[in-house]
């Protein structure tokens, strides 16, 4: 019968462990010691030992340490393209080789391993250790260690219980992968229990609402710096519970999933850069953060180039042309970028990002190159001058389709004088290099997005008209402009809020809901409700109660009558015809579609072509 022990403690430091001895005689057997003197715990068997210490953990013999991967930290290429990998496993002695990534291993397994950096490396709270005694094993220790990886590596690089502390769980799948009823398995586990804090209340307070009010935010910001967390572990902890929201999860591991499958051919197609697209526009009406999909990127960046071989775009010849033309004042040739260039330049960045195509970010890169090694030979230092100048727009440019973004297409967007300062900021300076750029730029393709809401298109709206009153660069129209957006947002969350609670109640308790005396008590059912929320104190608005009970009919008609007609033939008009002529968010009804597939076990697929035609 398999048989284990735990021991627990914790270290000054906030360093929590457990110690796990699992075998059939586990209890017959001395496996550990105190030395009191340096506050030490020693585990052992013959021939391995690892001692936690107050400043780290010293180790050798057999065995390695593992733990869940966060989410966006380096991985090998081999684990970062398999979905099914999702714990890191180091061991002991080995290392991987940086060409042609093979695994080598050695006979020098002896080591020592400070918290500090087991928890940078690894997980930022949770990390494991192990090791392994056994007479079948084979006496040297690199053999040893290939034949543990051998035995149980697979399973745990692939274990749901390393991320779910399931230490019961662990020991069952990998104690009977040893197969030896005899064997001794050693599993230490740490935890930074100041982490674990940390994490533990942004994952309350994030799941909550999938956004951190200020004083909530006070609290994680004096939790950090009670305990000097810094904070690269504070941004570990935040991407990888952002992450693991269900919603958010789902779209990023689909965004994963076809950059995996584009890298393993070494090409994308339309439809895939289309998918992408999608995903990055949903990304900002779910409010996930960009840096989700930017770190997906950078670790998965080959393949995504449209053209084919020794084809390049238009916008990137120009661009060559232009930067290629700094070089030209070397011969005493004017060929300072005017406006002209500048908006081709800008034009041509902004055509990169919706094509993802890397070309443009890499003439950059290679032309900053050429000018700091021109530079460092003789050249004018005023070179760079022209180039600055180049930058600065192209992070105006992305910085006003990032708030623009936010205010078209995200939900409770947090609306500040600051951020509209510095859009109006953006504004005065593309009005400057060209009358109606701005708009050019950023606002007339916007509103021919099907995705663009109303209350987005009101807010866009408000932001054209108030910036339109501007006579010279000295006009401030920041506290009309706040005003007015401020109104269109408390009016988008009363109407968000009282959707949700018709919603809930038309499926939970109301079998219909269409004459005057059922909306009635419907009415006065919500109206209670935000009075106990404390989100109204007097009358519910009757035109949103009117818009959201207008919204669920119409759900209800596209859901039981159109969708089945529309999957059945295929017919993508159908489908834009409501969708153009309902006035509903797309967002929501997509949502409602890839769960009626789900529901009736249909192909997903199916889905995605009759969507080709967005």
């Amino acid at each position: 019968m398999q048989k284990d022990i735990r021991l627990h403690g914790q270290l000054a430091s906030g360093i929590e462990y457990f110690v796990l001895v699992v075998g059939t005689d586990a209890y017959q057997r001395y496996f550990f010691n105190i030395v009191q003197e340096q506050d030490e715990l020693r585990v052992f068997s013959p021939g391995n030992e690892l001692v936690i210490g107050k400043q780290g953990v010293s180790f050798e013999g057999n065995g390695g340490h593992f733990c869940e991967y966060m989410f966006g930290v380096e991985q090998p290429t081999t684990d970062l393209t398999k979905p099914e990998i999702i714990n890191r496993l180091v061991m002991n002695g080995v290392c991987l080789e940086e060409e042609g990534g093979t695994v080598r291993f050695s006979e020098r397994t002896s080591g020592n391993e400070l918290y500090e950096r087991i928890f940078f490396e690894g997980h930022a709270v949770c990390n494991y250790f192990f090791f392994i005694h056994s007479s079948r094993l084979p006496n040297k220790l690199k053999a040893q260690q290939q034949e543990l990886v051998r035995l149980i590596g697979k399973t745990i690089k692939r274990s749901q219980a390393v991320g779910e502390e399931r230490d019961d769980l662990l020991i069952d799948e990998l104690f009977p992968l040893l197969q030896d009823p005899s064997a001794q398995m050693f599993v230490v586990k740490l935890i930074n229990a100041h982490h674990k804090e940390y994490r533990d209340l942004f994952r309350l307070l994030y799941f909550r609402s999938k956004k951190i009010a200020d004083e909530d935010f006070a609290r994680l910001t004096n939790l950090a710096n009670s305990y000097q967390i810094d904070r690269y572990q504070q941004e570990r902890m935040r991407i990888d519970v952002m992450y693991r929201h269900p919603l958010n999860r789902r779209i990023v591991d689909e965004y994963r999933s076809i950059l995996i499958a584009c890298t393993a051919r070494g090409e994308i197609t339309t439809l895939e850069n289309a998918r992408l697209n999608r995903l990055k526009a949903l990304s900002v009406r779910n409010k996930i953060p960009g840096a989700l999909f930017h770190t997906l990127d950078e670790l998965l960046k080959k393949g995504r180039n449209l053209k084919e071989a020794g084809e390049e775009s238009d916008f990137i010849s120009r661009t060559r042309q232009i930067l290629e033309g700094f070089f030209l004042c070397q011969n005493s040739i004017e060929s300072a970028i005017d406006r002209e260039d500048m908006l081709t330049l800008i034009k041509a960045k902004k055509w990169a990002i919706t094509a993802r195509d890397q070309h443009f970010d890499q003439l950059l890169l290679d032309f900053s190159r050429d000018c700091d090694e021109k530079i460092r030979d003789g050249a004018d230092p005023s070179l760079l001058e022209g180039f600055s100048y180049l930058i600065t727009y192209l992070d105006r440019l992305d910085s006003s389709l990032s708030l623009i973004g936010q205010l078209a297409f995200m939900e409770n967007v947090k609306i500040t004088e600051e951020i509209l300062r510095g859009l109006l900021e953006h504004w005065v300076a593309f009005e400057n290099l060209d009358k109606g750029c701005f708009e050019e730029l950023f606002i007339n393709e916007l509103f021919q997005n099907p995705y663009l809401g109303r209350f987005g298109r009101m807010k866009i709206e408000v932001l054209i008209e108030e910036l339109h009153k501007i006579k010279n660069q000295d006009d401030d129209i920041v506290e009309s402009l706040l005003k007015r957006l401020l109104a269109i947002d408390k009016e988008e969350r009363l109407f968000l809020m009282i959707l949700e609670l018709v919603r809930h109640r038309v499926r939970n308790f109301y079998s219909s809901y269409s004459t005057k005396s059922e909306q009635d008590a419907l009415r006065r059912e919500v109206l209670e409700e935000l009075k106990a929320r404390k989100k109204v104190t007097l009358e519910l608005p009757e035109h949103l109660f009117q818009e959201t009970v207008a919204t669920i009919q119409k759900e209800a008609v596209y859901l039981q009558s159109l969708l089945p007609t529309i999957i059945a033939e295929k017919n993508l008009p159908l489908r834009e015809d409501f969708l153009k002529n309902a006035g509903l968010d797309r967002f929501y009804v997509e949502e409602l579609e890839r769960e009626y597939y789900e529901e009736n076990g249909l192909d997903i697929e199916g889905l995605y072509k009759i969507r080709q035609g967005l």
